[in-house]
């Protein structure tokens, strides 16, 4: 139906404002993605034994470790505050309006 001009629409907030922190907002380019055109550039970890890369040398690429992951509360979080919740039937979404809290 139509929203009638005298019904006003209130915008919900999320209920804890926990500032998003991310260690890391570049990609990690794949080893030589610049150089070829046939290796697009999502990351595989480079597995041979003279890599320059995955020996650490510097000014190569950084490699993602288990020290780039963000904080628990902010995991998946949207900008704006809230996760993304893919709604299938009403049911889903009363419980989605029970449990906003997270």
């Amino acid at each position: 139906g139509r929203l009638n001009k005298s019904s006003s629409v209130t915008m919900v907030a999320p209920v804890k404002t926990v500032k998003i922190v991310k260690k890391r907002t570049k990609k990690f380019p794949r080893h030589q993605s610049d150089r070829f055109k046939k290796l697009d550039p999502n990351w595989r970890k480079p597995k041979g034994i003279d890599s320059r890369v995955r020996r650490r040398f510097h000014g190569l690429h950084v490699m993602p470790n288990i020290g780039y992951g963000s904080n628990k509360k902010t995991r998946h979080m949207l900008p704006d505050g809230f996760r993304k919740f893919v709604v299938h039937n009403v049911k889903e979404l009363e419980v989605l309006l029970m449990h906003n809290r997270r």
